[in-house]
């Protein structure tokens, strides 16, 4: 008789459990929070159409920085600067300053870090964001570092950009 009052207070207690979950107020896709993500502020239209980019801009840049890192070539079209430029949340003046900003709402819903700004600025800046030196002599060092038969730390970059 007890072990049929414990099952059965077992039960009750996880529906009632179950039903409060379910009445949070927070609009789900799928069972699951969607992500915020704030409207660009500048430009009339993205590089690519927003289906594309969300599922390949991590391709995208990173093909970007390995052309103007190795290659020395410089473009607009899938910059990082220029993705800020637009991005950049009109309240904090960056897409990773808040968890509503750009970059950070759909990282974290995504739960994938973002390592861009362990060396670039998260806010729009002028034409060199990381480097005080020139860009030639940056992308050398970038170069080397990326050839290296170890990870090269934000760290050990700064360091080197800076000698």
């Amino acid at each position: 008789m007890t072990k049929r009052l414990l099952a059965l207070g077992a039960v009750v207690l996880t529906t009632v459990a179950l039903a409060w979950a379910g009445a949070e107020s927070q609009p789900k896709a799928g069972g699951a929070p969607k992500p915020v993500i704030q409207k660009a502020v500048k430009g009339e239209q993205c590089v690519e159409p927003t289906d594309y980019m969300r599922r390949n801009h991590m391709v995208l840049l990173n093909q970007h920085r390995d052309r103007t890192v190795i290659e020395g070539v410089r473009t607009k079209k899938y910059s990082l600067k220029e993705c800020i430029n637009c991005h950049a949340s009109e309240k904090t003046g960056s897409v990773a300053a808040a968890k509503e900003d750009f970059c950070v709402s759909c990282h974290s819903y995504a739960a994938v870090k973002i390592d861009c700004f362990d060396c670039h600025s998260t806010k729009p800046q002028g034409s060199m964001a990381m480097h005080p030196l020139n860009a030639e002599t940056a992308h050398y060092k970038h170069k080397l570092a990326a050839q290296s038969a170890r990870p090269v730390s934000a760290e050990e970059m700064a360091r080197v950009a800076n000698e």
